[in-house]
C-alpha cells in the first residue's frame, strides 16, 4: 500500500557513548504520545549488509504525520523540547534529519 497524505520525518542518531543507547531509546519513547504523531517507529540498524546500507548510526526515529502542519506543531511541542534538552542534545554527537512529502 502506498502512503498518501503523509509527511515523513526520519531521524538518525549517533551516540557519543554507545552505552547510552537504552537511555536514548527511553527518550525517544516519550515522543509517542504527542497528539500530532500518526505513527512512530523507533529502531536500531537491521542486520543487513550491502554496500548501499547505512549502518553506522545507533538509533533511528521515523514519524508519520498527516501533513506539514502536524510536523511543525510537533517541532515546538514541549515534549519534543524535553527530548532534545534531556536526551538528544547531551547524548548524541551527530543527528541527521530527513523530511519527505508525497509526490
Amino acid at each position: 500500500m502506498q502512503l498518501k497524505n503523509t509527511f515523513v520525518h526520519h531521524v538518525h542518531f549517533w551516540l557519543k557513548d554507545k552505552a547510552d543507547l537504552q537511555k536514548l531509546i527511553e527518550g525517544l519513547n516519550i515522543l509517542a504520545p504527542i497528539s500530532h504523531v500518526r505513527d512512530i517507529h523507533i529502531g536500531i540498524p537491521a542486520d543487513t549488509h550491502r554496500s548501499v546500507v547505512e549502518r553506522s548510526y545507533d538509533a533511528s526515529l521515523l514519524i508519520l504525520f498527516d501533513n506539514q502542519a502536524g510536523h511543525d506543531a510537533y517541532q515546538i511541542h514541549p515534549i519534543h523540547d524535553e527530548f532534545v534538552a534531556k536526551y538528544a542534545g547531551p547524548l548524541c554527537e551527530k543527528v541527521v534529519v530527513t523530511d519527505a512529502v508525497n509526490v
